[in-house]
């Protein structure tokens, strides 16, 4: 009795990895669109690629965009920083904290994840200027 059951949670384990990153997904772009949307200027978040304890998510507000690295703490997720195409870099991402290995884990994630947008789309998160900073209080007036 008890093989069946083991042979179905290993064939579900796949399905629940996949709902637990829609999940992550979702609280990600939730806390985006609470911290930076405005009722003039909606917040489009996609593609989010989360690894792990991080994610990369991109980015449009009107005629701008970019990329927010999120890290996520015993309090959920929080934006670290903002930044354009430097986000693809795995330096980028290993100076933000990540170990070399999950910063290019997640820059090779991030670039599979946005090939499968408009080229426009993609076009815009490289407008971001610089790399900002983000307390978990702070809005991207920055930019």
């Amino acid at each position: 009795m008890k093989a069946p059951i083991l042979a179905l949670l290993l064939a579900c384990s796949p399905l629940l990895a996949v709902a637990d990153t829609a999940s992550e997904q979702q609280h990600i772009q939730q806390l985006m669109r609470h911290s930076f949307e405005r009722p003039d200027a909606p917040l489009d978040v996609s593609p989010i690629t989360v690894e792990g304890d991080h994610a990369v998510a991109g980015w449009l507000q009107g005629n701008r965009g970019g990329r927010a690295l999120l890290r996520k703490g015993p309090h959920g997720w929080r934006v670290v920083l903002c930044a354009g195409d430097s986000l693809l870099k795995p330096a980028t991402l290993h100076s933000a904290g990540l170990s070399e290995a999950d910063a290019t884990q997640l820059s090779q994630a991030v670039r599979d994840a946005e090939a499968g947008q408009p080229e426009e789309r993609v076009k815009q998160f490289a407008l971001f200027q610089g790399v900002v900073k983000v307390d978990k209080d702070a809005g991207h007036g920055n930019h």
